[in-house]
């Protein structure tokens, strides 16, 4: 069963005092250790900008969405992002589950 992570995050006033190249160095050890993560199966759907002015839309400024083939490798990522220090950086919040269908959701909700 696919699991999904949705990642909201703000740069925070650690990463904006960091200068330019010690940023360059953060991101490029961030994105060699990005790049084993598809022969574990996971997929990134999205990284981007979340867009302003939406109704009820977030503060925060980026946006990650990912697929993985099952728990470990979500587990495995999150380990990875905190051990790189991002959190120290960021302002974040991550929300997780598995696969779900509308009907599966409707009853979960009338349960709550």
């Amino acid at each position: 069963m696919s699991q999904y992570l949705v990642e909201l995050y703000t740069p925070n006033a650690n990463w904006k005092a960091l200068s330019t190249e010690q940023r360059k160095q953060f991101l490029g050890a961030i994105g060699t250790a990005m790049g084993g993560l598809s022969s574990m199966g996971v997929e990134v759907l999205t990284l981007t900008e979340i867009e302003p002015g939406l109704d009820q839309s977030t503060a925060h400024r980026f946006l990650g969405i990912w697929r993985f083939p099952d728990v470990q490798a979500r587990d495995a990522l999150l380990a990875g992002i905190k051990a790189s220090g991002w959190y120290g950086y960021f302002d974040h919040v991550n929300a997780a589950g598995a696969d779900g269908d509308f009907a599966q959701h409707l009853g979960a909700l009338e349960e709550a």
